[in-house]
């Protein structure tokens, strides 16, 4: 059963939520939050296996909510949710450190499988969207690190060869199944290697593994191919 904590500042929005986790048999919800206060409160006492975060909120946004809720180190993961008009503010939101994020008009099933998939432990963005979402705000990412042997970065610092060729690869946004016919290797092993990868630099998903590559410098827009 997944527990989830519905995060919204209007009551009908909150409402139409809970009536949908509560007409599914495998979630159920922990909790309401009006704002990101509230949110950060009722996750460290709750402990949800998912906060499904609203944006824009009055007093503390989705975002900042996002980025205190992450920093605990708790097991609660955020899938943020957002509209057309505020795509950058989802950018802003996987940096903070949540999992992934949908359209708030997404299809009732599309949001009960972005939420299983969260509580899983994987991401809801889709390797190809997660590329296209982080060329489109390259602009926002902090330059490479100039001349700098990056593998001798702390995150990195743990990596086998293989693995850093691994984290590259995941950073230009590749599936398992293209890492491993560019790199001739099998799926599973390819899939044993990333899990590795997140572990060793402390990714809490593969879309952090993507950030990460890109803001070491690792891959750039024009390598996302």
């Amino acid at each position: 059963m997944t527990t989830v904590l519905v995060v919204d500042d209007q009551p009908l929005q909150r409402y139409g939520f809970r009536m949908l986790l509560e007409s599914s048999p495998d979630t159920v919800v922990a909790g309401e939050a009006g704002h990101g206060a509230e949110a950060v409160r009722l996750t460290a006492e709750l402990r949800p296996d998912v906060v499904l975060m609203d944006v824009r909120m009055p007093g503390m946004d989705g975002i900042e909510a996002t980025r205190r809720i992450v920093a605990t180190g708790g097991r609660s993961r955020i899938l943020v949710l957002t509209t057309f008009d505020l795509d950058e503010y989802a950018h802003t939101a996987l940096r903070a450190g949540a999992s992934g994020f949908l359209l708030k008009d997404a299809r009732p099933e599309e949001l009960l499988s972005g939420i299983r998939a969260i509580a899983r432990g994987d991401a809801v963005i889709a390797p190809a969207l997660t590329r296209r979402l982080l060329d489109a705000y390259a602009r926002h990412l902090p330059a490479g690190p100039d001349g700098r042997d990056v593998r001798a970065h702390p995150r990195l610092g743990a990596l086998t060869e293989r693995e850093h060729e691994i984290l590259v690869a995941v950073g230009r946004g590749w599936t398992n199944g293209e890492i491993a016919e560019r790199l001739v290797l099998s799926e599973s092993t390819v899939k044993t290697h990333v899990g590795r990868v997140m572990g060793k630099i402390g990714a809490r998903d593969r879309i952090q593994a993507v950030i990460l590559a890109y803001d070491l410098g690792l891959t750039h827009p024009k390598h996302a191919e």
